[in-house]
């Protein structure tokens, strides 16, 4: 019997959900790692137990990774530092973005996004991690910029064949690719605007503020993107990226999802402005394309459409794999709604939590 699990990290600790009724229902646990601000979460589903992770962030003790091998009934942090930076970079860990389990054929390996930009890399399933200096050393480096939310690198897209390439995203440098296992990288933001420079400037090797990428496992080399301001398309692994803006209300938002089994078909949820981040028309509303990005519908049944003004952010969007596919998103106002039919009609899973900032659901055999 299949059972979904659902992950919520919020501002003020983590939410564990399970559900054996066809997700129309979640059983949610307490609020835990209380008090820690949990902005990445992941569910690792190769171990024949699934390892769940909240990247937990104290404002007393600082980051940490936790961990949980029993669906969440008790969490797990190592007596050392799981990541930190080495001493003779002279950094100090400000925050764990993202926790990206690395596909079947790369077993035991865990990614992790931090701030300031790094990636790390564990080989044991998540307990400890070193730094991927390759990309920590890159020439481009001390031009990077914070984003608004920070100097985070907060997507991770390794290659579901080729463990030698892998895809990151940062704000706000950019996209950036390696093909040689993490030894060089290169920028990939061709075709990518940077709307804030002088327009003769707009489109420049590297500096942009994507917010977030995604892609399918049967379809590597082609990615979408969502920036800030603008909706992207790649097919040729980032080389190169076009603009899939036409239909949608906004091209301003954060999260983006692909569906787990239709390559074709991808999620937004639009938001005015940078300076106005709220729903367009105060309508609480996902956006579905099943064209790869050629044409845009609004998914609204069973969702709020008078007066909201709540947002989603780039890691509070998923999906969880199930056929067909489960899509949820958290929002700041504590809520989490989820679809069990492709975004066709939603239904409320929780509210009156904390503010929710990542989002992650797998559903087990």
């Amino acid at each position: 019997m299949s059972e979904a699990v659902l992950l919520i990290g919020t501002r003020k600790g983590v939410v564990v959900g399970r559900s054996r009724q066809g997700r129309r229902h979640f059983e949610l646990q307490p609020l835990q790692l209380m008090m820690n601000a949990v902005y990445g979460v992941g569910i690792d589903t190769r171990p024949e137990t699934p390892r769940l992770f909240a990247t937990a962030m104290s404002e007393h003790w600082g980051p940490s990774l936790h961990h949980s091998d029993d669906l969440g009934a008790t969490w797990l942090e190592p007596d050392q530092a799981p990541i930190r930076f080495p001493e003779e970079t002279g950094a100090s860990l400000a925050r764990v973005w993202q926790v990206q389990p690395a596909p079947a054929n790369q077993p035991g390996v865990v990614y992790a996004g931090v701030e300031p930009h790094a990636l790390f890399r564990s080989e044991d399933g998540g307990i400890t991690f070193s730094l991927v200096e390759g990309l920590y050393s890159h020439p481009h480096r001390e031009r990077w910029e914070p984003g608004g939310g920070g100097a985070c690198l907060h997507t991770i897209v390794p290659h579901p064949d080729d463990p030698a390439q892998m895809l990151v995203a940062m704000s706000a440098g950019g996209v950036y690719r390696t093909t040689d296992g993490g030894v060089t990288w290169n920028p990939g933001n061709k075709g990518i605007q940077a709307y804030w420079l002088p327009e003769d400037q707009r489109f420049p090797e590297f500096g942009q503020c994507v917010h977030k990428v995604a892609s399918h496992p049967t379809r590597p080399e082609r990615l979408f993107a969502q920036n800030h301001f603008g909706v992207y398309r790649s097919e040729d692994w980032g080389g190169s990226w076009e603009p899939i803006e036409s239909g949608l209300p906004s091209t301003f938002g954060f999260p983006l999802v692909v569906h787990p089994s239709r390559p074709e078909t991808l999620y937004l949820f639009p938001l005015v402005a940078d300076a106005e981040r709220m729903p367009p028309e105060r309508k609480c509303r996902v956006y579905r394309s099943e064209d790869a990005g050629g044409h845009w519908e609004p998914l609204n049944e069973g969702l709020p459409q008078e007066g909201y003004h709540a947002p989603v952010l780039r890691d509070a969007m998923c999906t969880d794999g199930g056929d067909p596919a489960g899509i949820y998103f958290g929002t700041r106002a504590g809520e989490v709604y989820a679809s069990s039919d492709d975004g066709d009609s939603w239904h409320l899973v929780s509210e009156h939590l904390p503010d929710v900032l990542s989002v992650r659901a797998a559903v087990l055999e």
